[in-house]
This record gives C-alpha cells, structure tokens and sequence, in this order.
C-alpha cells in the first residue's frame, strides 16, 4: 500500500482526500496545513498537521496542491531532501520556479487540471503519429477586471476561494496553465496575453489558431479559445500524414489536413489517482515546465496602484492579473507567482506590467530560485 500525503486543504486537496480514502491501493497518512487544524473543515480532519517533517516521515509519494509558490517551494524542497516524489497540481509553481527542481527529485504535475489533461492527451495523439499545431485550453467566460460583489458571489455559489474563482474569471489562471504548457510540452505562443480567440464555434476557433501558427511558422501554439457554454476540457489541432487522410474521414474526423482532438472534460482531484497510480509504476514525468523555459507570466495591473500600497497575493486579487509573455521579459517584470507579500514603491498605471523597481519582495527560497533561473536563461 503506498502512503500519500497531501499539501492543501482546498478544494483539490479535500477531494483527493475523499477519493483516496475510497482506494485500498492508497493510504492517506497525513494532510499538512499552515492553518489551525481546528478551524479547517475537512472530510479526513483527524489526519491534518502543522509538522511538515512528521509528514513526510510516513510518506511514499508527496502531493503538493496548495496554490502557494512560495509555500510549494519550501514544502517540496523539504520532500525532496527525503527522496520522495512529488506529484503536483500547481501550475502557479511550475511556470515560477518549478524549473529549478527538475535535478532534485522526481517531479510532476497531474491529470487532472487542464495542463496535465493536455500532456496526457498529447502522449496519446503523438503516440498514433499526430502532429500537434495547437495545444489548446477551453475558456467559458473571461473578464479582466471582475467587481469584488460578483466573485464573492461566485465564490459562495460554486464553494471555491475568493481569490481562486478571480483568477479564473480574470485571465490569470489560464495565462499561467498555457505558458506551463507551452514550456512543458516545447510549444510556442503567438502573442503577449495568448490570441484567445472569442467564437461560439469551438472547433472553427480552434483551426484558426492553427492556421496562424502556420502562417507564423511557429508551431505546435499553446493557446485557447474562449467558448461560452463550451465543454470544460483541452483539445489539440493536429495534422497527419496524408495517406491517413480517407481513413481519418471516415473516422469523423473531417477532411483535414487539421484534425480537432477533444478531451471534454478535466476531473481534477479524481485524475490525480492515474498519475499517483504511474509514480508508483516508476513512469517518467508527465509534464514538468522544462530546464529552460521560454514562456513566462507578468503582472499587469487592472488599476491604478500607488507607491506605499501593499498586497498579500497578487494571483486572484483585485489589483494584478497575470499575462503570457516571452520569458526574456522577466528581465524587467517580476514573475505574477512571485508577488506575496509585496509593498509598491512607485505609482503603476492601470494596464502596465509591475518592474522589478517597482516593488520590494520579501526573501524566499522561491526569489532566490527565481534569479537563478533567470540569469542561466540570459547567460
């Protein structure tokens, strides 16, 4: 039986919990917080614990799920040191730092949320010689600047954070899920904040961001289509050889030469199981963000900030949002994952992206990771 333990108590943490305790191949053993054990309403609450060390001391496989970069650093650095692997569903820690521990230890991000479901569907198109054009995510709904009214509302009804169903309504969360794929899976953006194309046609959409990728010369593209009422899953724009061509028709799969791959859903906490299942198998990482990574995400701001404010997070709050940029422009913009804790000391006006002279950060294993990250990319 292996014994895992989960960093999180939100959301995905308490539904992996749930479905662990339904699997006689998993033991649960441990669940570390940083909060009081008896203020967080969990389904295992006799197993929750501020002793990272006690946790891991009776521990297989690592499951870091807490959204925090600066947290997941510290929390994996700390299982690594013990030879445990990590399974992650964090793509705020990857596309940050998640780099500069793939020499380390083992170390992977799930099935589940959209960047892990795309690396599993890419394993699985490329496996029957698809070529992929675009890596594509599935956006419902998308604005830049939500009233606080609005999200705490959403936040209740659909019984998330705050500050999570912010970054999804602002664009912050699929900036940073693409640019973890782009560099994940070795693809390409086509422009600073993706193209994400608006269309009631998903399928339309998507072969257009193909089409561009082409005309550019830049493909396989990490991108995404909005799509009200679309499906709450990823897709790949793929070509195949053309004596594939009859045969694919057949299979509907249109005329090509763009064939449109759809995985209509992500299960999130559930999924987690396949990759716990391949850890425990001795499988290579599914989806890492890559030694050198090439996409980043920048904070932009949705007001106007002054100098002397303060900020607790930047990823889900009412002042920054998060945009995909090349990563080179981390010379000059400080990574959004890396905006905790943050005081400004110069006024930005609504729409720029914060500087490094703009802000004074705290020190963290995770700026200190950063840097060295960014100056091997620059050397």
């Amino acid at each position: 039986m292996t014994r895992i333990v989960i960093s999180g108590t939100g959301f995905i943490g308490r539904g992996l919990a749930l479905a662990l305790c339904q699997q006689p191949r998993f033991a649960l053993t441990g669940i570390y917080t940083r909060r009081r054990p008896s203020d967080v309403e969990h389904p295992t609450a006799e197993l929750l614990s501020n002793d990272l060390s006690h946790c891991l001391s009776d521990c297989d496989i690592l499951v870091e799920c807490s959204g925090d970069v600066l947290h997941a650093c510290d929390v994996i650095d700390a299982a690594h040191q013990r030879n445990i692997p990590v399974v992650t569903m964090n793509s705020e820690f990857h596309v940050t730092v998640g780099s500069a521990f793939l020499d380390s230890g083992y170390l992977t991000e799930a099935e589940g949320d959209q960047p892990g479901c795309l690396a599993a569907l890419h394993r699985r198109v490329t496996a029957m010689g698809f070529e992929p054009v675009v890596l594509g995510n599935i956006k419902g709904f998308l604005n830049h600047t939500p009233t606080a009214e609005d999200m705490k509302m959403w936040s209740q009804k659909q019984g998330i954070s705050l500050d999570q169903v912010t970054a999804f309504t602002d664009g912050t969360k699929i900036q940073i899920e693409q640019a973890f794929v782009a560099n994940g899976l070795g693809a390409n953006i086509l422009q600073d904040g993706l193209a994400g194309p608006s269309s009631a046609q998903l399928q339309d959409a998507a072969k257009l961001l193909a089409q561009r990728a082409e005309q550019e010369q830049c493909a396989p593209i990490s991108d995404y289509v909005l799509n009200a009422g679309g499906p709450p899953g990823v897709f790949i724009v793929a070509r195949h050889e053309q004596a594939q061509q009859p045969l694919l028709q057949y299979l509907k799969l249109g005329e090509g030469p763009f064939y449109f791959l759809l995985q209509p859903f992500h299960l999130c906490h559930l999924e987690i199981l396949h990759t716990l299942d391949a850890v425990v198998a001795e499988a290579k990482p599914l989806l890492n963000n890559g030694r050198t990574p090439t996409v980043g995400v920048v904070a932009v701001a949705k007001q106007p900030i002054h100098a002397g404010d303060t900020l607790e997070r930047a990823i889900g709050s009412f002042t920054l949002r998060g945009e995909a940029r090349m990563f080179c422009e981390h010379e000059k913009y400080v990574p959004i994952g890396l905006l905790q804790h943050v005081t400004f000391t110069h006024d930005i006006p609504a729409g720029a992206a914060v500087e490094w002279q703009h802000v004074t950060l705290p020190h963290s294993r995770a700026l200190i990771l950063f840097r060295q990250l960014l100056d091997k990319s620059i050397q």
